[in-house]
């Protein structure tokens, strides 16, 4: 049986990844992985969907045991990927998407060189900067951060293997959507040749 693909989904917060992943989720079967963090649970969170929360002995035990795939620090905060769910999945044939962000996706990327890495782009840093200001969630000065962060994720998006544009979320997602639809062909194809005998 084939392995699952391994794809990997990044981009500034504000350039609706998460919202993308959500549809692609609705037509497909795919397994969206769900980060571990040690910040506290936010209004309108839910622990095992938004995050899945935990302490910071026990991140720490995770990564002292080798099971995390990718983790980094931000803060005083942690933030990763379990390894066990992943691999799971991807040994049963099924797909998996993680939705991380560019220093977490090189590390997964050393460890699964096949994976598809995606980036997600705004048309502009003024309609990026529109968005994190009318989702209302953030102070003004957490939202100069984001974008300041935002410019070193964008330099980051060379290293992708493919890039998108979300001007237009209906838009967007019908072109990722094609892009799954086009690598899982090629790998179909890719696997067909190598079983076929000669």
């Amino acid at each position: 049986m084939m392995r699952g693909t391994l794809y990997i989904m990044s981009g500034p917060s504000g350039t609706g990844k998460g919202t993308i992943c959500t549809e692609l989720l609705k037509t497909r079967n795919m397994y969206l992985s769900v980060s571990s963090t040690t910040r506290e649970m936010r209004d309108g969170e839910t622990d095992g969907v938004t995050y899945n929360y935990t302490t910071d002995e026990h991140f720490e035990d995770m990564i002292k045991n080798g099971e995390m795939l990718e983790y980094a620090k931000y803060g005083s905060h942690y933030y990763g990927t379990p390894r066990k769910h992943i691999e799971e999945h991807l040994s049963k044939g099924t797909d998996v998407m993680l939705e991380i962000e560019p220093q977490g996706a090189m590390q997964v990327k050393k460890i699964y060189p096949d994976a598809v890495l995606m980036f997600i782009l705004p048309p502009s840093m003024r309609e990026l900067r529109r968005r994190l200001v009318e989702r209302g969630r953030e102070t003004d000065e957490q939202i100069k951060a984001r974008l300041k962060n935002a410019r070193w994720e964008f330099s980051q998006a060379p290293y992708y293997n493919k890039i998108f544009v979300n001007d237009n979320l209906g838009m967007c997602v019908r072109e990722v959507k094609m892009f799954l639809d086009e690598t899982a062909q090629s790998r179909r194809f890719v696997e067909d040749l190598l079983n076929e005998k000669y």
